[in-house]
């Protein structure tokens, strides 16, 4: 079926975490009625879309990444009639809404699971992955779970083991059983009927598992983008626990549920062989729209690695399509961790619209557009369990998960009355909406005047894209007749442009200045140009 609905295609989606966006009610955690409060606020930004992080029933191991009832809000965030109140406000102010479906696996407290782990003979006794032990009372393989430790846990009710890729209290769904497919495609339809335009798909790749429970071999290359250098998960090439060729058949079978529905979908995909499973997970307009990776969330950052990603993802993807984001819930900060926390202003406006140039649709995290720093936080300040496993190397998610300061001088920042779940600290007090609201020439007005200046150039949506070697620090590429150009080091430097160019205003970015065809570029500099054409002259490369 053709798509005739792409408004998602080159799309600015806004995700927003519940827990750290803004407490109505004064307990010190989001809500949904928090969100809907500020929704007005994500729509100055003139983002398309909004990605709503979960919110529905779970004990919180992962905070809410462990589902006990897929179609229950958690009383933490409100009610269902909260979450009709948000679809209802956000279509008014012209955003879409995406939510978190985590489809793998499930909290251990939801009723499936009970049921499951009763017996070896129950109507639900095949919903989850379970496996006797070898001989001498080990686990069946070597799979490993990518929050530490073996992947898999013993239950003395069925004297066998349970899968969980995450922590042990989120056991894997078995996709090899057609009653789990049509069980997680009824959850689905559920909120398809509530009017969502589209979903996030966690850990999409997960879905199904070798049935022949085989070991991994050992890794030749080591993943250290989907999880740290620090985690043994890593030295393992991951053929058999995740990535299953039977996947696509399921994601099929999503596809045409949301196709009816005119929704879409977006899936996480972590794995050493990422981009080429976002080409075959979104290619022949059949299974994903659309698919993101890791590869820009880890601390590697230079003009050849961000290259690197796009271009080996062009030559697989076809008529798929990527999902680009430097940051989300999961990941140390943009400013952190490419950034090493600079004061210079132009790193954060230059990284924005190098992010929102790229051939491709576009996640931005709360607080990015505030120019956020990641949050030092203690060990008994954690609440994340991968965190608190993997300390001191690895601090966990919950530095880039702390809430958002609304107003400077407002207890907690106006995020709530009451000591909230994460600290407020004060280097993001003073970076807080009431201030870059009052400041023209903050980096939240930017975002703003980027996002509607993008829109006006339907190039950087749709068209095509081919990268220009400029110098080992930029990062330079046409967008149809578009040339972006971005110096991503600390040094000025100059380059000559391939061809006569218009340089291009109203997008906020100062950082280069044009003579002829060569072009100077402050440190962290970020320029736009035309090509300009001759009279009568012929488009090049496709444009």
């Amino acid at each position: 079926m053709m798509d005739t609905n792409a408004w998602w295609r080159g799309a600015v989606i806004y995700q927003i975490y519940p827990r750290s966006f803004a407490d109505s009610n004064g307990d010190g955690v989001g809500d949904l009625t928090g969100i809907v409060q500020h929704l007005e606020y994500v729509a100055t930004l003139g983002v398309d879309a909004i990605w709503v992080s979960p919110f529905f029933l779970s004990p919180m191991k992962d905070y809410g990444y462990d589902i006990s009832d897929y179609r229950a809000v958690d009383p933490l965030f409100g009610t269902l009639d909260d979450f009709r109140s948000l679809v209802t406000e956000a279509h008014a102010r012209g955003m879409k809404v995406m939510i978190d479906q985590v489809l793998s696996h499930t909290s251990d407290q939801h009723d499936w699971f009970a049921r499951s782990r009763i017996s070896r003979d129950n109507d639900k006794a095949d919903w989850y992955v379970w496996a006797d032990p070898k001989t001498d009372g080990t686990p069946p393989n070597n799979w490993l779970s990518v929050f530490g430790g073996s992947a898999w846990q013993w239950d003395t009710r069925r004297r066998q083991y349970f899968l969980h890729n995450f922590l042990s209290n989120q056991p894997d769904l078995n996709y090899h059983s057609p009653a789990v497919q049509e069980a997680i495609l009824a959850e689905v339809r559920f909120w398809l009927e509530l009017g969502v335009d589209g979903m996030r798909f966690d850990a999409c790749n997960f879905h199904f598992h070798d049935a022949l429970l085989r070991d991994n071999p050992v890794a030749q290359v080591r993943d250290t983008a989907s999880v740290g250098a620090d985690n043994p998960y890593s030295f393992q090439s991951h053929r058999h626990d995740k990535s299953q060729p039977e996947n696509l058949v399921f994601l099929r079978r999503l596809r045409g549920l949301l196709d009816r529905y005119g929704a879409i979908a977006l899936g996480e995909v972590g794995d050493d062989r990422s981009l080429s499973l976002m080409a075959a997970y979104t290619s022949g307009n059949d299974k994903l729209h659309m698919a993101y990776s890791f590869n820009l969330l880890t601390a590697e950052f230079s003009a050849a690695h961000i290259r690197r990603q796009v271009e080996e993802l062009e030559a697989e993807i076809g008529d798929g399509w990527g999902c680009w984001t430097t940051g989300n819930h999961d990941s140390v900060r943009v400013l952190t961790r490419w950034g090493r926390n600079t004061d210079d202003p132009r790193f954060l406006r230059t990284v924005a619209a190098m992010l929102m140039s790229l051939r491709g649709s576009v996640c931005l995290y709360q607080g990015e557009e505030l120019g956020l720093p990641e949050v030092d936080l203690e060990l008994s300040q954690l609440h994340d369990p991968y965190g608190i496993a993997m300390w001191p190397e690895f601090k966990g998610r919950d530095g880039c998960r702390t809430p958002m300061p609304w107003r400077r001088d407002a207890v907690h920042g106006g995020f709530s009355p009451i000591e909230p779940w994460l600290p407020v600290p004060e280097e993001h007090l003073q970076r807080a909406v009431d201030i870059q609201e009052s400041e023209p020439a903050s980096l939240l007005h930017f975002y703003r005047q980027f996002i509607a200046w993008r829109a006006q150039h339907a190039e950087l949506r749709d068209e095509t894209i081919r990268f220009l070697d400029l110098g080992a620090d930029v990062l330079a590429y046409r967008r149809g007749r578009l040339l972006c150009v971005f110096n991503l080091s600390a040094q000025a430097c100059r380059v000559s442009l391939p061809e006569p160019v218009c340089e291009l205003a109203g997008h906020g970015l100062d950082g280069g200045v044009v003579q002829g065809q060569e072009l100077a570029l402050e440190a962290w500099g970020g320029w736009f140009g035309e090509i300009a054409m001759a009279e009568g002259a012929v488009p090049s490369d496709g444009d």
